[in-house]
């Protein structure tokens, strides 16, 4: 009797040994379905699913107290021996994830590859979830109605998937939500006005949708906003006026959607007192910048680019001690730059092109020590020259006076630690001076639409970082060589822009392709005097994407070389004087989405297939000997 109750009491203790080491039997379904959904794991995580503790499980964590799984925190970014680690996951999330329904987190972000949907009663099994990350993934479908029940959510993180559908309107249930994030998806419909319901709501991240309607006019009311993101979006309306009291928010990017109306800020001290970084560009924006802007001091960087804003700059701008960048380009801007501009000496980037500004400039711009980057192109300041003091200022690497009126030649005051300069459609004229060869740093140059002569200086050749070279619409002559001759400093290449044409330029074709110009993306040849034939070299451009060669005397064959720029979209070569047959091999310019052949003297057979037979008989016309589809049959 003794030994059959030791053996009972044996058995019993060797269960409740084996019971302790078990989950909870909903938590084990729940995860082995997720771990047999996923069908690729790159960092083995899953691997080491083994057996039934799945509170010892990788990115498991489980209450003490209840002993039920409360985690599942499997992000595709993390650290491991303090190395950042990228991971990736693909496969379909389980439905039988809401079986763990304790879980407080579910953190899947990042993982690239896990595909499917929210599961519809996810708000119904999962009441406890604080935290949902599925960023950065493949999901799609409809945002659930049921994500309303959930009460203790404090974050949502849906960004960069393929959701669709509305924010549903019941959204305002989710009284503890602190972070929402689900832009960079399919999100369609309106703002739900109950998202004025989330008073711990600190950031609104909604850009990067197909949002229509109003902006919610009590926004306002989110007393704990502190970032604001509808950028990027189809919303109408005008900007709140209740958003000026926000006095925690920080970041207001509203760019890049079809709101009306004037900015409204507040007309008091005090209020919107933490904005600091606030882009309103490319909206339809009306009335004036108001003077009431000098009363937000915390401005760090602002943008009402691409609006229609009129009326002169207000003085009060001179109160943004902390500014750094301001870009108020392509408005109706009038009056003069005012005085009190140098007076913002932390300003680093300074854009007003495009607008109706008069000159002079005010020589207080001379104080902007830290000034990087000035653009005052287009607008009606009639400088007649670059004042020596503006090239003076001591941090200056990015200017451009485009369609300001400058006359004579370039002066060699201009700093020649210039990154970019541009000095296009102006009066300029003379040589180009061979002194340009001594901007070592310089990445672009664009000096087209004046009135240069003579030949491009081979000093150019010394400009080995240069990636973007505009000479075009000038009276420059002579060979085209010295630019094919630029070596880069790097190995990967640096010119990817050249735009030569309409100037009288006539040699030098046969060096495309012999230099370092390997990244080339886009080449402007055209509307010239250039002759011979183009060289089986033109095939080593593997990266270029527009041609253009047209209006010239080029001659011969057309390089079967060519059929090797696969990437190529726009192809043209017109009016010129090439001869012999289409090469077949251009078929294998799948990409290319313009072509023109028209007014050469090409023969054959047109090559019939993709991409040949999208384009019409306006590609090919002009070439007596061209025939076959989209022309007449050739005869047999």
């Amino acid at each position: 009797m003794a030994s059959q109750l030791l053996c009972f009491l044996v058995l019993l203790t060797l269960t409740t040994i084996c019971k302790s080491k078990s989950c909870h039997p909903n938590d084990l379904k729940g995860l082995q379905d997720f771990k047999s959904g996923i069908h690729s794991d790159t960092s083995s995580r899953l691997s080491k699913w083994i057996g039934h503790d799945c509170c010892k499980w990788e990115g498991i964590f489980c209450s003490n107290v209840t002993k039920r799984v409360v985690s599942i925190s499997l992000p595709g970014l993390y650290t491991s021996d303090d190395a950042p680690i990228q991971s990736a996951m693909e496969g379909e999330l389980s439905p039988s994830i809401t079986l763990i329904n304790y879980l407080e987190v579910i953190d899947i972000g990042d993982l690239l590859g896990i595909t499917g949907k929210i599961p519809s009663l996810i708000g119904l099994h999962l009441p406890n979830l604080r935290k949902l990350n599925f960023v950065r993934n493949r999901f799609t479908g409809a945002l659930p109605e049921s994500i309303c029940m959930l009460s203790k959510l404090e974050e949502l993180y849906l960004q960069e998937n393929g959701f669709s559908g509305f924010i549903p309107s019941c959204i305002g249930g989710v009284k503890n939500l602190r972070r929402m994030d689900v832009h960079s998806n399919k999100l369609s419909g309106v703002i739900p006005e109950s998202i004025t319901k989330l008073k711990k709501l600190e950031s609104l991240c909604l850009q990067e949708n197909v949002l229509t309607g109003d902006i919610p006019e009590n926004i306002g009311n989110l007393q704990e906003l502190k970032e604001v993101d509808l950028s990027n979006n189809s919303l109408t309306g005008i900007i709140p006026r209740s958003i000026s009291r926000l006095k925690f928010m920080s970041v207001l990017y509203l760019d890049s959607n079809q709101l009306e109306g004037d900015i409204p800020l507040p007309s008091k001290p005090g209020k919107l007192s933490s904005l600091s970084f606030v882009r309103l560009q490319n909206n339809r924006l009306s009335g004036t910048i108001p003077s009431s802007i000098g009363y937000l001091t915390s401005l760090q960087r602002v943008s009402l680019a691409n609006n229609q804003l009129k009326g002169s700059i207000p003085s009060s701008i001179g109160d943004l001690k902390l500014l750094e960048m301001l870009y108020l380009s392509y408005n109706q801007l009038s009056g003069q730059l005012p005085r009190s501009i140098g007076g913002i000496s932390e300003l680093l980037y300074l854009s007003i092109s495009h607008n109706m500004i008069e000159g002079p400039l005010p020589r207080e711009i001379s104080s902007l020590s830290n000034l990087q980057s000035l653009d005052l192109s287009f607008n009606r300041l009639n400088m007649s020259t670059i004042p020596k003091w503006l090239m003076q200022l001591p941090s200056l690497s990015q200017i451009y006076l485009a369609g300001c009126e400058i006359h004579g030649e370039i002066p060699d005051y201009i700093p020649k630690s210039l990154l970019e300069l541009d000095l296009s459609a102006n009066h300029l004229s003379g040589r180009i001076p061979a002194w340009i060869g001594s901007f070592s740093q310089l990445y672009s140059l664009n000096i087209s639409k004046n009135k240069f002569v003579s030949e491009i200086p081979s000093t150019v050749t010394n400009l080995d970082i240069l990636g973007v070279l505009d000479l075009h619409s000038n009276k420059l002559e002579g060979s085209v060589n010295a630019v094919f001759q630029i070596k880069s400093r790097f190995a990967e290449g640096s010119l990817t822009y050249l735009d030569l044409s309409d100037n009288n330029f006539s040699t030098g074709v046969e060096q495309i392709g012999m230099g370092g110009q390997e990244y080339i993306q886009h080449l402007n040849l055209s509307h010239n005097f250039l002759k011979g034939r183009l060289p089986t070299s033109i095939g080593t451009l593997k990266t270029l994407e527009t041609l253009d060669l047209s209006y010239n005397g080029l001659g011969a064959n057309l390089p079967t070389s060519l059929a090797n720029v696969t990437v190529l979209e726009r192809l043209m070569l017109h009016k010129n004087q090439f001869n012999g047959r289409i090469p077949e091999e251009f078929l294998k310019l799948n990409k290319l989405k313009e072509l023109n052949l028209s007014d050469n003297l090409l023969e054959g057979k047109i090559p019939y297939g993709k991409p040949f037979l999208d384009f019409p008989q306006s590609s090919f016309s002009g070439n007596r000997g061209l025939c076959g589809k989209p022309l007449l049959p050739c005869k047999s």
